[in-house]
């Protein structure tokens, strides 16, 4: 059974940096690309960003390009999610996922099979 688990969420204040992490159990992590998401509230659940299985190849919405970074250590089976220059904007619900295994990165919520069940991130201006 896989399990995802989000750690790392808070309470900071806009420029603030906080670092997400997704410990994943139960699957052979090397063999899946993984995304996170999030929600704020009243809105749809959005890509944020993603790292492939295979080559380790990043992908960002553009509303957190050169912000964020997302990596990954497969000998922790783990992934994280840094992200600087914080803004209110940025507050939601953040949720890690894994699609099929050996599957490219997706970027809507449909092409994930597993999911956690999200780290609050709370922006203050």
């Amino acid at each position: 059974q896989v399990q995802l688990v989000e750690s790392g969420g808070g309470l900071v204040q806009a420029g603030d940096s906080l670092r997400l992490s997704c410990a994943a159990s139960g699957l052979p992590f090397s063999r899946y690309s993984m995304g996170w998401f999030r929600q704020a509230p009243g809105k749809e659940r959005e890509f944020v960003a993603g790292i492939s299985w295979s080559r380790g190849t990043t992908y960002y919405a553009d509303s957190v390009k050169a912000r964020f970074t997302i990596s990954r250590d497969n000998a922790k089976n783990t992934v994280y999610l840094q992200m600087n220059s914080l803004k209110p904007e940025d507050t939601a619900v953040y949720y890690c996922a894994a699609p099929s295994p050996y599957r490219g990165v997706q970027t809507t919520p449909l092409g994930y099979n597993s999911w956690g069940q999200g780290t609050q991130v709370t922006v203050s201006s």
